[in-house]
């Protein structure tokens, strides 16, 4: 990332409304009403104060994370985006890049369940969402639930468990509940699952098939840290070779806290031509002469909603091409197949999805 990135997402600060000022542009024209009479769902100065509460407490996360996470700006907000939006995510990304501590300290700056799975070859799908246990005293079987009940759930090296593993997933990532033995078991408000892999020894992995792809609202690609962040990183553990003590990160979300801000995040305002935007984009992946497979009706609403999330995280009620263009490369990236010659002559999906963004024409 570099520096110019870097100041632009630390200066946080600049995307909040400022006193007397409306946060959206379509609410520019209304007269001003009391906090007590309302505009629709939402009293108009009631929604500018909880968009500012959500931008003061997407900083107050970031602080917290900042505390162990140098850098992965963009990861973080990502991370919140798809925490906002209802939606999972998948980190991709070398060895010792903070994927997992990242996802950690996420999870203790809010304060609701966490739990970590390692994925192996030899993981059986009742080691992730539970089994039956016999009771000695009444000879019954009862369910016993596993570690995919909470609500944050960190799959490490998703893509070293076999098929039949991964499978178990698809269920409880797109309904949010376990059929077993059929009973069902709902989660419990909020879940997200956080999963990792790397790009490089894929020896012994497994591929995530492109119906489980579609599951995650993003991926993220890591990459290294620049240079001073490399050396800032140094500076901060020269004198500790401990494990980082994550009890010293400071809650800052509850999960009705989340409940309200994907409750402000659907207010949020799109405009039919950014609709429009939405569409074209990916309509334009399943007609491009690079992509075998293009981007599912299920993409166009991830934008959407993933765009909405950005907004409401930069202190907007309404969103705009610059929000869609943002969330487009990490919504999609994951979703393309190209044609094998595409793939022989070296070409990525984030450099297809950057020429699809330059021939669309952006909405003003």
């Amino acid at each position: 990332m570099s520096t110019e990135e870097n100041n632009e997402q630390q200066d946080f600060s600049a995307y909040l409304p400022k006193d007397g000022e409306s946060s959206g542009s379509s609410a520019s024209n209304e007269e001003t009403k009391p906090a007590s009479e309302p505009t629709g769902s939402y009293g108009f100065e009631r929604h500018n104060q909880d968009l500012v509460w959500v931008a003061n407490k997407v900083n107050d996360v970031r602080h917290e994370i900042g505390k162990f996470v140098i850098g992965q700006h963009h990861m973080v907000e990502l991370l919140l985006a798809g925490i906002f939006s209802n939606g999972h995510i998948l980190l991709e990304g070398a060895p010792g890049v903070a994927k997992t501590l990242s996802a950690k300290v996420l999870s203790k700056a809010l304060a609701i369940d966490f739990s970590r799975i390692q994925f192996t070859p030899d993981l059986m799908p009742s080691d992730v969402i539970g089994t039956s246990v016999f009771n000695m005293k009444d000879s019954t079987f009862s369910f016993k639930k596993g570690p995919i009940f909470s609500n944050i759930v960190l799959i490490d090296e998703i893509n070293r468990a076999p098929a039949k593993t991964q499978a178990a997933l698809f269920e409880v990532m797109e309904e949010r509940q376990i059929t077993y033995d059929g009973n069902q078991y709902p989660m419990s408000f909020p879940f997200l699952v956080i999963a990792t892999q790397n790009p490089i020894e894929q020896e012994g992995t497994y591929n995530l098939p492109e119906a489980q792809l579609d599951r995650f609202v993003f991926k993220v690609k890591i990459d290294y840290p620049e240079l001073h962040q490399e050396e800032e990183i140094l500076h901060r553990y020269k004198n500790n070779i401990q494990t980082p003590d994550l009890h010293e990160v400071v809650p800052v979300f509850s999960a009705e806290e989340i409940r309200k801000v994907q409750q402000i995040v659907e207010k949020v305002i799109v405009e039919d031509n950014l609709l429009k935007y939405i569409a074209a984009i990916t309509h334009k992946t399943r007609n491009h002469g690079k992509v075998y497979l293009g981007g599912s009706p299920r993409a166009s609403l991830s934008m959407l909603k993933a765009s909405k999330a950005v907004a409401a995280i930069r202190g907007r009620d309404f969103v705009t091409p610059e929000d869609i263009q943002f969330v487009t490369t990490h919504v999609l990236n994951h979703r393309l197949i190209l044609t094998p010659e595409a793939e022989m002559e070296g070409i990525t999906p984030e450099e297809v999805i950057a020429d699809i963004l330059k021939t669309i024409e952006v909405p003003r």
